[in-house]
């Protein structure tokens, strides 16, 4: 399916994430035609990140990858990557239209039982990070409703899966995605990944990471999280042009567990509840993504 979107921002609207759905159910590909001036929004862009949708970035006579820089053309019905193209289009490679900083992400996993609120986390995280409240929840853009936690509950209790996004109002952009899914006897597991946009002169307060996590550890059972930045716009929005690759910063895990040789661990949170928090670098440099795969494997491996 080839879906042309020609707006300033491009949001994941209820007739778009309608057709996405379609297009999954189907086994097809949802391409999505903008011209270069466009940006998406947070949660088009995850799903754009995804297998069923390709953001396809018209430049003058020619297109290509938003979220790639590959070189695509017109073939058979639906576009494909240009067979002899060596290089990335120049759109890709073009200086953004504003000053790049960095985006914050932290995403956790929480298994909630059967009864009770499942917007505990997400309000918490969403308190510590930015000082307030969210401020509304849908399943598509623009928001459906204001920020009501026991509504939330009852949405996502009643489905067996659903996706949700959430946004901040503190002083800067945050947004959430927050998956859940039924598990065994009538839980929920949580899925959530925060994101909060910080100004090329506005560095997010990482030395502050422990304390965070610790107070969320406090008031919820956290089964793990994991955290990361990643150059881009303060407000959320992706141009189709390369800015930087994300890197690793932090991953926190249930218990009071031994990390792998040189990689000590800081637990944090109350000692009901504890996490264990491994530093895996500043989040620039790629090394941190080493890092990350041999605590994976420390983490994976049977333990004497």
């Amino acid at each position: 399916m080839v879906v042309l979107q020609d707006r300033p921002v491009v949001a994941l609207s209820p007739w778009l994430s309608e057709a996405i759905g379609e297009c999954a159910d189907s086994g097809r590909t949802l391409q999505l035609v903008t011209p270069l001036d466009s940006r998406l929004s947070l949660p088009l862009r995850t799903a754009a990140a995804g297998a069923g949708v390709q953001w396809v970035v018209r430049e003058a006579d020619s297109y290509y990858e938003g979220l790639t820089g590959r070189p695509l053309h017109w073939y058979r019905n639906t576009f494909e990557p240009v067979p002899e193209a060596r290089d990335y289009a120049s759109g890709f490679t073009s200086r953004p239209s504003a000053p790049i900083g960095a985006q914050l992400t932290l995403v956790y996993r929480i298994r909630h039982s059967s009864e009770g609120d499942v917007s505990g986390p997400i309000d918490r995280l969403m308190q510590l990070l930015t000082g307030k409240t969210p401020g509304g929840w849908g399943p598509a853009e623009p928001l459906e409703y204001s920020w009501q936690g026991d509504r939330l509950t009852e949405y996502t209790r009643g489905r067996a899966s659903s996706r949700v996004i959430v946004i901040g109002t503190g002083q800067r952009v945050a947004q959430a995605l927050c998956e859940f899914s039924a598990s065994g006897s009538g839980g929920l597991a949580e899925v959530s990944t925060v994101t909060v946009g910080y100004g090329p002169d506005d560095p997010p307060p990482l030395q502050h990471l422990p304390s965070l996590v610790g107070a969320l550890a406090a008031e919820q059972t956290v089964a793990s999280l994991f955290v990361q930045l990643t150059p881009g716009r303060a407000d959320l929005t992706t141009e189709p042009r390369w800015t930087g690759a994300p890197a690793p910063v932090a991953l926190a895990v249930a218990g009071s567990v031994a990390g792998p040789a040189g990689m000590p661990g800081q637990q944090v949170g109350p000692a009901r509840s504890p996490l264990t928090l491994f530093p895996l670098g500043d989040g620039r440099s790629a090394d941190g993504w080493q890092r990350h795969r041999h605590l994976m494997q420390h983490l994976q491996s049977p333990q004497p």
